[in-house]
């Protein structure tokens, strides 16, 4: 879709299809103030500026971010898009999503020795077991 000055706008449709994601999805990160897409009678309109949003949403989400941090960065870009203070701020949030994942590693990473441990001794008394039911 395009309108008369060349900038790309896009149908809730396309984007949905582009990011894979449901057109329910799409509308809920409108109702949390993530987009603002314009309208034009019963139809959203979405510009570029809230396609890179819903692929910044998306990458937030994967990588941990709740939408209320999101918006939190979204809030600084808006107010100051060459913000200090945003980047800090990312690098705060970054260095704890990384300090959560790596206790979460840790604690898998015992709970995998903790089940070699188990298989262990369960294969050697299946092994104990067996031999009685042979001999």
């Amino acid at each position: 879709m395009n309108n008369n000055e060349n900038e790309s706008v896009y149908a809730i449709g396309e984007l949905a299809k582009e990011f894979d994601i449901t057109h329910r999805s799409i509308r809920f990160y409108e109702e949390q103030g993530l987009l603002s897409p314009k309208r034009t009678g019963q139809n959203r309109v979405y510009d570029n500026k809230d396609r890179v949003r819903l692929m910044l949403i998306l990458r937030g989400k994967r990588l941990g971010f709740s939408l209320a941090e999101v918006k939190t960065l979204f809030e600084m870009y808006d107010t100051n898009a060459n913000s200090a203070v945003q980047l800090g701020t990312m690098l705060e949030m970054t260095a704890q999503k990384r300090a959560v994942l790596h206790q979460q590693l840790d604690d898998i990473q015992s709970l995998m020795q903790e089940l070699d441990e188990v298989e262990g001794r369960c294969r050697e008394e299946l092994a104990e077991l067996e031999k009685g039911k042979i001999a």
